[in-house]
């Protein structure tokens, strides 16, 4: 059970459009994970959220670095996260548990910086994958303020211009597979300048590169807004890369909805962080942008209810085609299912 649902069951709201299909195209599945607030995300855990009143048909899996295997060569152990979560997929399949159908499609970890060695790697997570598997995630998020926190496995800045990386990068290429672009805002250039040098390459930008607002950042959130709004702009000028819709209620972003007596509802959840889906939807389209829970990780702000409530408030005065293509459509093309 999460550590803050008693916080979040102070505020519900009747869902909006519960008959819409979704699919969620990024959420985490992991056990033991005691520094989370939600320790435990297994089956049991994601449908008590994807069945709380939205439509949600099916699901992409997100690499979270869980259920590595314990032993063989230290290169082939993400392959065990792939292996778990095709685990989980299956078991979601088999409609016993209803008919969200979890881990439709499998995103996983493969270190960029093996070069073409990775692509090794990638063909047993193919293999394992049992179809299942589309891409994977190699997170570059670092920043050199103290306060911000860097990516799992990331020691320095600068990854995503490795050539070792980007030669990891073209292992994808050649099997058709998704790449996750996960940074932050001042990290764009980089972001920008991959997805240049990989034109054919699918891109899938991660969490809107996450408008930084801890340390140094903090109090310069209209500042932030324009230098993240140049560089996303400058993004979409890239065919090849696509827009996730999400992952604003991070503690990255420095909102604190976390330290309020009260969650907030939806309609706050839209007056914090429309500025910056209007943005990107204007520049992206429907067609290159999907809205995406991240959750258990934004549970710490947002009940899954209320966090969807807030999209489909942000969408409603799209068309009955533009609202298909940001809640399901795109996904499901992007990713395969």
């Amino acid at each position: 059970m999460g550590t803050n649902n008693d916080w979040l069951a102070q505020v519900t709201e009747a869902t909006l459009e519960p008959d819409m299909p979704i699919c969620d195209p990024h959420h985490h599945l992991w056990d033991f994970q005691h520094e989370r607030i939600e320790p435990r995300y297994m089956l049991d855990e994601i449908l008590k959220d994807t069945g709380s009143g939205h439509n949600i048909v099916s699901t992409v899996f997100i690499q979270c670095a869980t259920m590595f295997r314990a032993d063989g060569p230290e290169a082939m152990k993400p392959v065990g996260e792939v292996e778990f979560a095709n685990g989980i997929a299956a078991m979601a399949a088999s409609g016993l548990y209803g008919k969200t159908r979890v881990a439709a499609g499998i995103v996983g970890y493969a270190d960029m910086m093996l070069g073409s060695a990775a692509g090794d790697v990638l063909d047993a997570q193919i293999a394992a994958g049992n179809g299942r598997f589309k891409g994977i995630r190699h997170m570059a998020t670092w920043d050199a303020d103290p306060a911000v926190p860097n990516g799992r496995f990331i020691d320095r800045g600068g990854l995503l211009m490795e050539p070792a990386y980007r030669e990891g990068v073209r292992e994808l290429t050649k099997r058709g597979l998704t790449f996750e672009g996960w940074c932050y805002h001042p990290q764009l250039p980089e972001m920008i300048d991959l997805a240049r040098a990989h034109p054919d390459q699918i891109i899938i930008m991660n969490h809107l590169a996450a408008p930084l607002g801890l340390g140094g950042y903090a109090g310069r959130r209209e500042e932030v807004f324009e230098v993240w709004k140049n560089y996303f702009a400058e993004l979409a000028t890239c065919p090849n890369v696509v827009a996730k819709l999400g992952g604003l209620n991070m503690e990255y972003l420095g909102f604190g909805w976390q330290h309020r007596p009260k969650p907030p509802t939806s309609d706050e959840l839209v007056a914090a962080t429309r500025p910056y889906f209007d943005f990107v939807i204007e520049k992206f389209g429907p067609d290159r942008c999907m809205w995406e829970s991240n959750f258990p990780v934004d549970k710490l702000s947002s009940s899954y209810n209320i966090l969807w409530n807030s999209f489909k408030k942000i969408s409603k005065d799209f068309t009955a085609g533009e609202k298909a293509k940001l809640f399901h459509d795109t996904a499901t093309r992007i990713y395969d299912l």
